[in-house]
């Protein structure tokens, strides 16, 4: 499933893909405790992330349920990247990740068994 989500969403749904269905109300109380966030601007991110065909909602409750996983999201988000920065290239995309970064001796070889994994 491709659905991008924009920062807001993505934060309500972090909450549903930790804690499992929830009601909008204790989504508001927690995002309330987390960042500060209105009632009203919980639900207007809600209805967007259910417009999208992120989260179904059910009652009783306004029960809300995240329909698509954080991996789904993350593949999406990843190839899209990999798309706009790379012109679509994994091979330049490692090369850069990998160009970058100072990985451990362990990360590397786990990397590696992926690799050969996917073969």
């Amino acid at each position: 499933m491709n659905i991008k989500l924009f920062d807001s969403e993505r934060r309500v749904m972090n909450v549903l893909w930790e804690k499992g269905n929830l009601s909008a109300g204790q989504l508001a109380k927690i995002l309330k405790q987390e960042i500060g966030w209105n009632r009203n601007t919980t639900y207007t991110v809600i209805k967007k992330c259910i417009n999208k065909g992120a989260i179904k909602r059910y009652e009783p409750n306004f029960m809300c349920e995240a329909i698509i996983s954080k991996e789904q999201v993350g593949e999406y988000e990843t190839n899209e990247l990999i798309k706009k920065m790379f012109d679509g290239s994994t091979e330049k995309f490692f090369a850069s990740f990998l160009g970058n970064s100072n990985l451990s001796n362990e990360e590397i070889k786990k990397l590696k068994k992926l690799i050969e994994e996917l073969k």
